[in-house]
């Protein structure tokens, strides 16, 4: 479908200061139930008005990012945090990672399966350590140690992400979180509501966001791929390929066919369109989505800039995804509408 692009607020005077995503994919008002369309757009307001009282209060982008984020990582509604979905062993590997754009400091975790909130880890990561990302049992001794709250691994089961996986396993190929399209729901089967949209969206959480000062900052995270094998860890923590932020051009976060985003840089590339090429947010964004759609790659992104312009550009039927503006103004869409 057409790329879908805001490119800014409905007053063309008023700054955006936080854009967030929930997920992409084969999301059809049709196969969703009033009930699921009423939760996700509750939850999407909840992590928009999250962000925007760190914003309003003074505090800066990351800390708006990171708020926003937490809330979607702490609802089973997304393939974050609490909502991750299942490796093919049964187990759940989180990634994250976030980027500020006054300085283009980065932190980043992949592969963790004890930290409650990933994109915290990546936040201290970022501020506490000499190094860009860290991975598996690494990252969460580093994060116990600078004091990211850690649960047992049971903290993330899920029997809706069980039945996701043992379908995926059944059919004998991997239904990505990035891979959406699949067709349509078959109304006869069972459990086509919930169970259908969950399976055929890309769930990965991200958030961009505009402070007092002027300064930017994107984060994102995941629960990675259904099925996936072999520590398999996609775009979400990779600087430049799932987020990037950099005060000159714009910040980013990304949904979609991982590896078609860290082949394609996509995030940077967004930026890079805007330096090089001397584009709009809106008209970089929906260059780098219309590459990914030449290439076969599915998905979506946000984007903003310090002028406070927004774009959510997506190739699939549908992304969660919002924003609210300086007065508290708020948008969120859902369908390719």
């Amino acid at each position: 479908m057409a790329n879908i692009v805001h490119s800014q607020s409905n007053n063309p005077n008023e700054k955006v200061v936080l854009v967030i995503h929930g997920g992409a994919g084969t999301i059809l008002k049709k196969n969703m139930s009033p009930e699921k369309e009423e939760a996700y757009t509750a939850k999407l307001e909840e992590a928009l008005r999250a962000g925007y009282n760190k914003l309003n209060s003074g505090s800066s982008s990351i800390e708006a990012v990171q708020a926003a984020i937490n809330i979607m990582e702490d609802s089973p509604l997304f393939n974050a945090g609490k909502g991750a979905v299942y490796t093919n062993a049964e187990t759940q590997e989180m990634d994250a990672s976030i980027m500020n754009g006054a300085d283009k400091q980065a932190g980043a975790v992949g592969g963790v399966s004890t930290i409650k909130n990933p994109i915290d880890a990546a936040v201290a990561v970022m501020n506490q350590s000499e190094h860009v990302m860290l991975t598996g049992q690494g990252a969460e001794a580093f994060a116990e140690k600078a004091g990211v709250e850690l649960v047992d691994p049971s903290y993330f089961k899920s029997d809706v992400r069980m039945r996701q996986l043992k379908r995926v396993q059944d059919k004998e190929k991997a239904i990505l979180d990035h891979d959406g399209d699949r067709g349509e729901v078959n109304s006869s089967e069972e459990e086509f509501n919930i169970d259908f949209i969950e399976d055929r969206k890309f769930g990965t959480v991200g958030a961009v966001a505009l402070d007092k000062n002027g300064n930017l900052a994107a984060g994102t995270s995941t629960g990675g791929m259904t099925n996936k094998r072999y520590n398999r860890v996609g775009d979400s923590p990779i600087i430049g390929a799932g987020t990037y932020a950099d005060n000159q051009c714009c910040g980013v976060s990304c949904t979609g066919h991982g590896e078609y985003f860290i082949r394609n840089v996509v995030a940077y590339d967004v930026c890079a369109l805007m330096n090089y090429k001397q584009l709009s947010t809106a008209e970089a964004a929906a260059e780098a989505i219309e590459k990914q759609t030449a290439l076969g790659g599915s998905g979506g992104l946000i984007a903003l800039d310090a002028e406070g312009n927004v774009a959510m550009p997506f190739n699939t039927a549908g992304m969660y995804r919002g924003y609210i503006t300086e007065s508290g103004e708020i948008f969120i869409g859902i369908y390719g509408d």
